[in-house]
Parts: structure tokens; C-alpha cells; sequence
């Protein structure tokens, strides 16, 4: 048996491929897009036999109705009510697989539904995918569903690691499917994958006393997360439309053709890197570098019910850019800016930019304004500066004034910040390169600390 992580930096979450041995596999909790497990299958020449689901995911479009379009069987909790065709798993259910077994475990509290799987074969385990009940250093958020139902799942939580999966032998490995990076983590270690015995020892939330001690160290440790969350296991349940290993491509469309559409009401997202952003741009486009967190910001700050409009350079791979676009649940950008920001400036169209300013020229005198997580602004932060998230920033754009200098750990997410304080009429906005150890030291005259 091979297990074969697929990992998605950007949402922070693994998948995994399983080679059962006898020419065939498992996948558990594939994302949307088909081609790295068809991929990984044909390398290995297996073919794939099941997809196999924890639960409803909240952060991102499940890929098993594009594995059953490739010949899949689905496997899932009984309690997700998918509107399609699956096999309905409850608790103590065991599926044969070409010799082996796969058992699935009720493990209710990062969701109602939420089901571990253990695969074993006549002599023992061998390994458990434990979805979001059990990660690496922490346990999934429960406060996803609604904050009737927060408390309760965190309760759930409490019993199903300690009388479900606590029992399992200390050196049986576990496949998580959230992990560090993930807005569905409470906490986690940056490890993908794990041991019973190491979460048994170390898991700061496994050595609490007692359920209540559980539950308020839980919830302390929920922060923020997008909103695409709140609609996508209404669309996991009803099942995406499924579009094969070849996305929809991006249709080139003239600067006229942007214009109109710019009026009609959609949104232009500008993926290029920041300092091409930053040198020119469209009045009124979103900062959304392509990089692996895209999909994220795509969902976290644009209205899902606005048609897209890109804004790409020739050498930007604008399949990964589609494929993160529908793994949050949006419908295909309808085409991107044919010939670039060129190509609008050829057109006589109007272009403004934005400024950089490196740690070493910002000025004291400037308001600073730090636009990352709330757990990043109290791990460390530049003396003096106003903290707003990201997804918080358009909300407050009109109480931020005067001379701003936005800052995050390397610019990305701050010139999203000024491309949204831009649209909200902001001026004399600037966007630093360097996080908060490079922007102390230089406000200090110094170097950061190594």
C-alpha cells in the first residue's frame, strides 16, 4: 500500500491517493480539479476505484463528482444528503477493498456529518484519515455552521478524539486533510501528516484537563475566515458542475469589450505580480497576484455574483488561475484583457498606479496599516501601526485617512488592500515591500534580527 499526498498550499489542505495494492485506488477529499489524481493514477498505472469524502467541505469545491465522471465510485457520510448518486457511510460501516478494509469512524464536531476513515488489513491498521477531526497540533474549527451550533460541535469534537480515535494504537499513522495555511485550522504544526501517539503527546489542545478547558481553548483559538465558506456546503451537497480535466478557457476580449462589461457591473481582477501592478493599472481593478493563495482572496473579497474580468501577463499559467477560481465556487471569469494593460493603454484608456516603498525610505510620519491575520498582528507588529485585516479593509476604508503606508508580510495582500481603499476613492496610498521586522529595523535605523 502507497499513500500519495496531493497538497494544495494555498487553502492549506491534502488529499491523498491510495494504491490498495491490487491495480486500483482511493482518493480521499479531492479538490475540484481532476488532473493531479488522474495524473498520479496514470503514472502508477492504477485505476481509480473510489473518492472517498470526511464531510461537506466548507473552503473548497469537492473534485469527487469529476472522479466519478473518471469511473469513481463516491463514498460519503450518510448525513451529508448529497443530491447525487453515493454510497451513504454511518458509523461502524466497513467497506472490502481488494483485501483490505475501510471502516468509517463517526467523528461529529468540525461538522454534524463528519465521518474518519480507518483502513486496516487482517492484522492491524495501517492508516486513518482523519479529515478536519484530528490535525497536526490542533483540531478543525467548529464554528462554521452557525454560533448556535459552535459550543455543541466543540463538545462533539471533545468526545470523538477521545473516545473515537485516542483508542487507535499510538503508532497508526493519520492523513489529515486540513493542515497549516488552512482557514478551517485552529492551530496546527506545519506538518501534513501525523501519529496517534505524537497528538496523544503533544497536541496543546489533547492536554487540557477536562471538556470545558477543551471547549474554551477551542473557541479562543477561532479567528476569521472567508465568507465563500457560508455557501459551499449548500453546493457540495447539491453537487458542482463538472467540467473534466480541461477548464474553461480564458476568451480574449478587447478593451471595448472590458470597458462595457467594467460598467455593466463586473469585477476586474488584476493577477499580475505586484510591481506590475503597481506601475500601471486600471482605475477600479481588484491587486489579486496569482500565487497560490488566489483562490482565497478571490473568494474572501469578490461577490460572487459579479461576472470577472482578468487582467494576466502572457507568461501567468491562467489554467491554474481558473481552476483556483472554481475550487472556491465561482463561475469562469468570462474572458481576460486581450494584449495586457498595453493594450488598454493603447486604446487611450486610463491607467494610475500605485507606489512601493521599500522598509528602508518609510517615514514615521505615515500611517501605517497592517492588513494580516489577527494571529499575525499578535505574533509580531510594527510599534505604532493600525491593525485591519484584509477581508475587513473595504468595511473601514472610510476610517482610514491621511497618508497611509499599507503593510503585510511581503506585499501581496497589501496592494490588495490599496486597490480596494482605491475603488472607495482613497488617495496617497502606498504599499511597503517588506513585512514588520524589516519595517521595525528600518524605523529603528537597524537591521532585522536573523
Amino acid at each position: 500500500m502507497d499513500i500519495v499526498p496531493i497538497i494544495d498550499v494555498g487553502l492549506g489542505n491534502s488529499s491523498y491517493i491510495v494504491d490498495l495494492g491490487d491495480g486500483s485506488a482511493l482518493v480521499v477529499d479531492p479538490e475540484r480539479d481532476p488532473s493531479p489524481y488522474l495524473a498520479a493514477a496514470e503514472q502508477r498505472n492504477l485505476r481509480l476505484r473510489f473518492t472517498v469524502e470526511t464531510h461537506l467541505h466548507a473552503d473548497f469545491v469537492s473534485g469527487s463528482r469529476e472522479l466519478i465522471a473518471a469511473g469513481a465510485a463516491l463514498l460519503a457520510p450518510a448525513g451529508s444528503d448529497l443530491s447525487f448518486d453515493y454510497r451513504r457511510l454511518d458509523d461502524g460501516d466497513e467497506i472490502d477493498i481488494g483485501g483490505l478494509t475501510l471502516r468509517a469512524i463517526a467523528t461529529p464536531g468540525h461538522t454534524p456529518e463528519h465521518l474518519a476513515y480507518l483502513l486496516s488489513d487482517d492484522a492491524s491498521p495501517l492508516a486513518l484519515f482523519s479529515g478536519g477531526t484530528l490535525i497536526t497540533g490542533g483540531v478543525a474549527r467548529t464554528d462554521l455552521l452557525s454560533p448556535d451550533l459552535t459550543e455543541p460541535l466543540a463538545r462533539a469534537a471533545f468526545h470523538s478524539i477521545r473516545d473515537r480515535l485516542l483508542i487507535l494504537p499510538d503508532e497508526l499513522p493519520v492523513y489529515p486533510t486540513h493542515g497549516a495555511g488552512s482557514f478551517c485550522s485552529t492551530a496546527s504544526t506545519g506538518e501534513r501528516t501525523t501519529t496517534i501517539g505524537r497528538e496523544r503527546r503533544s497536541n496543546p489542545l489533547l492536554q487540557v484537563d477536562s471538556e470545558d478547558d477543551f471547549v474554551a481553548t477551542l473557541l479562543g483559538g477561532l479567528g476569521s475566515y472567508p465568507p465563500y465558506f457560508n455557501r459551499l456546503r449548500d453546493l457540495n451537497r447539491a453537487g458542482p458542475a463538472v467540467y473534466g480535466a480541461d477548464p474553461p478557457v480564458l476568451r480574449p476580449l478587447s478593451p471595448d469589450e472590458v470597458a462595457t462589461l467594467q460598467t455593466g457591473g463586473a469585477v476586474v481582477v488584476d493577477a499580475r505580480p505586484i510591481d506590475r501592478y503597481a506601475a500601471g493599472h486600471m482605475p477600479n481593478s481588484v491587486s489579486i497576484e496569482l500565487r497560490d493563495q488566489f483562490g482565497t482572496w478571490l473568494g474572501w473579497l469578490v461577490d460572487p455574483n459579479r461576472p470577472i474580468v482578468i487582467v494576466v501577463d502572457d507568461d501567468q499559467d491562467t489554467t491554474s488561475l481558473v481552476w483556483q477560481t472554481l475550487n472556491v465556487g465561482f463561475e469562469p471569469p468570462k474572458g481576460r484583457l486581450e494584449g495586457g494593460i498595453s493594450a488598454w493603454r493603447a486604446a487611450g484608456r486610463p491607467v494610475t498606479q500605485t507606489d512601493l516603498v521599500p522598509p528602508a525610505d518609510v517615514s514615521a510620519d505615515r500611517t501605517i496599516v497592517d492588513v494580516r491575520q489577527l494571529s499575525e498582528w499578535q505574533t509580531n507588529h510594527v510599534t505604532g501601526a493600525i491593525h485591519v485585516e484584509l477581508g475587513d479593509i473595504a468595511a473601514q476604508a472610510t476610517s482610514l485617512e491621511g497618508d497611509i503606508l499599507l503593510h503585510c508580510g511581503h506585499g501581496q495582500r497589501a496592494m490588495t488592500a490599496a486597490s480596494l481603499l482605491e475603488q472607495a476613492g482613497g488617495e496617497a496610498l502606498a504599499v511597503i515591500t517588506g513585512g514588520p521586522r524589516e519595517v521595525t529595523a528600518a524605523l529603528a535605523g537597524g537591521h532585522p534580527p536573523r
